[in-house]
């Protein structure tokens, strides 16, 4: 309630958009970041006409909704992202924004401004609290993002009550040193005027972000107002009645919007629609005298890739050199940079490890500045990981650009709560994950990442990819662009790995594949990444040493392969043979597809890469070691069945 004044200013005289077209390009993005103000946002979207019925609002926070607690942007027309976290929404803001410069950047011409629309943010406190916001905020006075608005919901209350608590810092000050405009609204409960006046000046202001801070009282108008007694709680029946009478509605009547109100939010909407018309024709003109850039566009926002873009991918054979898959990613950038435009991303001050800038790459970066353009397509992202995958998802919400970010995979995991939201959000986003395993070498266990793999497959919606050769990181970069709703992070290796005979682009982008078959093999050795190629060796070890038959199946991606019809599962991972895993990681998961694991359930160990794999025994002796117990343990079960093939249960 303490937001409404001014949302009611900000939608009736600022925002251009057109319910009748939630898809609009040059529409303001608005961005409710504070996610305990979902309801306001429900109510914003049904007044102006998006498709939310009174019906909807009803079954708000009902088991049967279809108005989750926290909006989410695959399931409400009008919702731009999906924030929920606190913190997250302004930094998916500050994403919106980068891929709006970007995109006025590269398609606007003389005589047709198409791109030039506002992202709008409501934050709390407690966004303005969480280390994201500060890592995004940074990064958005940095880049002088004048098309960002953000506007603060200054009530000095969280839900454990006064933010005297815990939150006494000067916040105007903090922003003003990250670059921003900041300004100040004292009355934002009554004084629609001053609210109007700040959000123009703001407007005004095209080298900076903004940030109002607007004074409020929490629950205004309730009993409770001001308290922590009305963050996230219904308000009882006798405050409800009291506070219709006060404000001049029926105190008898739920859910009763008056005509006029409707009459008056309709007319904004309106007047969007003819922004839109307005936009349509100067587009149109824009294609006579542009088309290649009108085509494009256009085929940007339907999610689809340029034709052929796929032929530029590299291929290789087992003649070319070894080369660490983070390498051969840099080798895909480079090779389809020109092919897909639309590609837009960098690393956390990781650039020359990750190896994620293409040759000839121009930084993304104010003009004001010398280091680049708007235009350009490489981000600095500095050294914030969170703040990186957050701006991710919202320059995929935008829909002109495909971003991606790279870190070492161990250092996701800061970013975790981006890439949860990028699993749930349905965006395309590609994480460049390098330094994969304990190879990496001498920077030891802090950087060894072992449970990570892990905790992201275990993910919904996500794709993990830990390829093992060229071919199959072509394949990972493949399956990864022309996924639309699917988030992707692809863990690289530091060491060089051999280009492996039997894998090609066409087999691995399955998921898991069988890249050695021998007929009457007595067990299947199942590996990802860097220990493939052991895995391979392993098959020599064995059958000169110990005259048994071994097949190898490479599983670059569970996610993808679990996609696969049972059939061909079961022929990658058959019935009547026992099969051993091998990752140099924790063996959590793994079960779903091997009898026997091999994995490392503790942290690693400093030290050069082949000595550390060597203490752990993943050589071809030590997994020759493990097959041998595994084909003993199992010998003497009778019809040994695949975990693809096991008859349990399995609760969704």
């Amino acid at each position: 309630m303490g937001m409404a004044p001014v949302a009611h200013v900000l939608f009736n005289r600022f925002m251009n958009f057109n319910p009748k077209n939630p898809k609009w390009l040059n529409r303001d993005r608005f961005v409710l970041s504070n996610g305990h103000g979902c309801m306001l946002q429900y109510a914003l979207l049904h007044l102006y006409g998006y498709a939310l019925s009174i019906d909807d609002l009803k079954a708000f926070r009902r088991i049967d909704s279809i108005t989750p607690g926290h909006p989410e942007a695959h399931d409400t027309p009008g919702v731009e992202v999906t924030t929920g976290p606190l913190g997250q929404g302004i930094s998916n803001a500050v994403g919106l924004a980068i891929a709006q410069a970007h995109t006025a950047a590269v398609f606007n011409k003389p005589g047709y401004d198409l791109v030039n629309n506002y992202t709008y943010c409501f934050l709390g406190d407690g966004c303005l609290m969480e280390g994201v916001s500060a890592e995004a905020c940074s990064l958005a006075g940095h880049l002088q993002l004048g098309n960002l608005i953000a506007i603060w919901d200054d009530n000095k209350i969280t839900i454990d009550g006064d933010t005297n608590q815990a939150f006494t810092e000067d916040v105007l000050k903090r922003y003003e040193s990250y670059g921003w405009h900041v300004l100040t609204v004292e009355d934002g409960d009554h004084n629609l005027d001053k609210i109007a006046e700040a959000i123009q000046k703001a407007k005004e202001v095209t080298d900076k972000p903004t940030l109002i801070q607007l004074k409020t009282t929490i629950g205004f108008g309730s009993k409770n107002q001001g308290t922590h007694g009305v963050h996230g709680s219904p308000l009882k029946a006798d405050d409800i009645k009291q506070l219709k009478e006060k404000f001049g509605f029926n105190p008898e009547e739920s859910f009763a919007v008056p005509q006029e109100v409707y009459d008056l939010c309709h007319k904004a909407a309106a007047k969007g629609a003819a922004k839109e018309e307005e936009w349509n024709q100067l587009f149109a003109k824009y294609a006579e005298e542009f088309k290649a850039e009108h085509d494009d566009l256009v085929r940007r926002q339907k999610g689809d890739l340029p034709e052929g873009w796929e032929k530029n991918l590299p291929v290789y054979t087992p003649s070319d050199a070894a080369v660490a898959s983070r390498k051969l990613s840099e080798t895909v950038l480079n090779k389809i940079f020109e092919a897909v435009p639309e590609l837009v991303g960098g690393s956390a001050d990781l650039t020359g490890s990750n190896l994620t800038r293409w040759k000839g790459a121009i930084d993304f970066q104010p003009p004001a500045t010398g280091l680049g353009t708007y235009a350009g397509r490489y981000i600095r992202f500095g050294v914030r990981e969170h703040g990186m995958g957050a701006i991710m998802n919202g320059m995929a919400a935008y829909g002109t650009v495909i971003p991606y970010g790279g870190t070492f995979l161990n250092f996701v995991s800061y970013a975790a709560g981006a890439v949860r939201l990028s699993a749930l959000s349905q965006v395309r986003a590609i994480w460049v994950a390098t330094h994969d395993s304990i190879g990496l070498g001498e920077d030891g266990p802090t950087h060894q990442p072992i449970e990570v793999l892990t905790h992201f497959r275990a993910l919904p919606n996500c794709m993990v990819w830990r390829p093992a050769d060229g071919n199959e990181t072509s394949a990972a970069y493949y399956v990864a662009l022309t996924s639309k709703h699917t988030p992707s992070i692809l863990a690289l290796s530091r060491q060089n790995l051999p280009q492996l005979e039997g894998s090609t682009i066409e087999k691995a982008i399955k998921g898991g594949y069988v890249l050695h078959e021998v007929e009457g093999a007595d067990i299947t050795l199942i590996s990802t990444g860097s220990e493939v190629c052991i895995a391979i060796d392993a098959v020599k070890e064995l059958k000169e040493k110990h005259n048994i038959k071994a097949r190898v199946v490479s599983m670059p991606c569970m996610e993808v392969f679990d996609a696969q019809p049972k059939d061909y599962r079961l022929s990658v991972l058959p019935d009547g043979i026992p099969s051993l895993s091998i990752e140099v990681m924790s063996t959590m998961g793994w079960e779903k597809y091997s009898h026997e694991q091999f994995g490392l359930n503790r942290f690693g160990a400093s030290g050069a890469y082949l000595d550390v794999y060597k203490k752990f025994e993943f050589t071809p002796e030590g997994i020759a070691k493990r097959a041998i117990a595994t084909i003993d343990f199992w010998k003497d079960v009778p019809n040994i069945r695949s975990p693809i093939n096991r008859a349990f249960t399995q609760l969704i």
